[in-house]
């Protein structure tokens, strides 16, 4: 009884033995590099456009340097990196006991793997592609000497078929080994072919929107946004931005429309769904394009107010509502919200009485530095334009009168010009003003057509709302 219980006892310590040192080991990815003696050496990994260091270690005097941890790292494509910041990639995905053995002069063309089977395929394929792209570089130097269109014709055929070559290598890839990590990412990168013929429209002409319009349908088929491994790549973060930046019509409503198709698809994989909803939102609350801010209110009402982002913190989140809210009454396209404000004379001017085909809505301190340059701006552009039915309607954001009718007469300033010593109409957050000087251009409906611009684009916005080109 007493030998059972032993043996008994031994079995769980065993186990335990076991379980210990799996947590030791979480990942074990070990490289040997001869010449590599006691050197600091960087283990990164992709996220997003971005490159992030995981791990840090030193070789020893053989070459040899170990990066290991407790805790699991996500799959995805990583980097050792040198100390000269080169840097050699790996796919970490099925295989967390790794070693990779090169040399420090071309590590690609030299790589030794061992226990991933995944890192042999994905080395075979770039060395495949490192000699298809060195044929293309000879090539490309013999297209810029060609001497005839006959040579250059010739030489571009051979271009077309290295192409092919490497798109054949990675359909090949994708078709023998479907449930690896680097068929998604080959997956991924592939572009949807339009198919021919292409419709006929009515008057009996090829639908030349056609092609577009089927590419941006069918852009995301390849791509698994269920799949968070695939953030931990370039491509995906290549393939988001091209989508926003090239594909999608740069106007707020086709914006929204396409953020939220995206976001619904991936929201399964609350990795993918966390960094879709923060990238859309950071892309266009930061935008230098006029108007994207409506993409940051609808993103903050749909995913953050609602408690949707679970990942924010209680503080960052109040601001971002504060924020949103802020922004959402001047929108462009939104009717101005009213003012009525007291002029010099202690008249009452109504802003959406004012009878003008165009309106520049100005908010300015006397006192400001920037606004005392960009005032005398606006009334030049102000002078240019009055005759063709602009008005000004100007806010003073402070409460010194005798500084505000001092600063009028010193700049001759012949528009409405108002103020609202008493705080009485909430302008600065009707008009997000929390600087100055603070530019909006209505039309004659008192919608906004323009907000947050320089004293320089004046001209300009109101060439391009009113087809007028006026002579500075």
């Amino acid at each position: 009884m007493l030998h059972r219980l032993n043996a008994v006892l031994l079995f769980v310590l065993m186990l335990a033995a076991l379980s210990l040192q799996a947590q030791k080991t979480a990942y074990r990815i070990a490289v040997k590099i001869p010449g590599m003696s006691d050197t600091t050496c960087y283990l990164g990994r992709y996220y997003g456009d971005k490159q992030y260091v995981v791990d840090t270690a030193r070789s020893d005097a053989t070459g040899l340097v170990v990066f290991e941890g407790k805790k699991m790292l996500e799959g995805g494509l990583y980097l050792f990196v040198f100390p000269d910041r080169r840097y050699f990639e790996f796919i970490l995905d099925r295989d967390r006991n790794i070693t990779f053995e090169t040399q420090w002069d071309d590590p690609i063309t030299h790589m030794k793997v061992k226990n991933s089977p995944d890192n042999e395929l994905f080395y075979a394929y770039l060395r495949q592609a490192i000699s298809l792209q060195q044929q293309s570089a000879r090539l490309q130097e013999q297209l810029q000497q060609a001497k005839s269109a006959a040579d250059s014709a010739a030489i571009r055929d051979q271009l077309r078929d290295l192409e092919r070559q490497i798109v054949t290598y990675r359909d090949n890839y994708i078709n023998q080994h479907p449930q690896t990590f680097l068929a998604k990412v080959f997956l991924a990168m592939k572009d949807p072919v339009i198919p021919e013929p292409w419709p006929v429209l009515a008057n009996g002409r090829p639908d030349s929107t056609f092609p577009y319009r089927y590419y941006k349908a069918h852009y995301w088929d390849q791509v698994d946004l269920t799949d968070n491994r695939l953030l931990r790549t370039p491509v995906f973060a290549y393939r988001l931005k091209k989508y926003f930046d090239e594909l999608v019509p740069k106007i707020p409503d086709s914006i929204n429309v396409a953020a939220d198709q995206l976001i619904a698809r991936a929201r399964s994989d609350s990795e993918m769904y966390r960094y879709l909803v923060w990238w859309i939102t950071y892309t266009y609350e930061t935008s230098k394009i006029m108007g994207m801010d409506a993409v940051f209110v609808h993103m903050t009402e749909k995913y953050y107010m609602n408690g949707s982002a679970w990942w924010v913190d209680s503080t960052t989140l109040a601001k971002m509502i504060d924020r949103a809210r802020r922004i959402a009454p001047n929108l462009i396209g939104n009717t101005a919200p009213e003012l009525a404000l007291r002029d010099t004379s202690g008249r009452l001017q109504v802003l959406s009485k004012i009878p003008a085909r165009y309106t520049i809505l100005v908010f300015y301190d006397p006192d400001c530095g920037h606004c005392q340059q960009e005032v005398p701006k606006i009334k030049e552009a102000y002078q240019r334009w009055k005759d063709k039915g602009v008005a000004v309607f100007a806010v003073d954001i402070e409460v010194d009168t005798e500084k505000w009718k001092k600063f009028i007469r010193q700049h001759q300033l012949d528009w409405i010009n108002v103020s609202d010593p008493y705080h009485q109409s909430n302008f600065r957050q009707l008009y997000d003003v929390y600087s100055t000087p603070v530019i909006y251009i209505l039309d004659e409906q008192k919608k906004i057509r323009a907000k947050r611009i320089a004293a320089d684009q004046i001209d300009e916005v109101l060439q391009h709302l009113s087809g007028i080109k006026e002579k500075s």
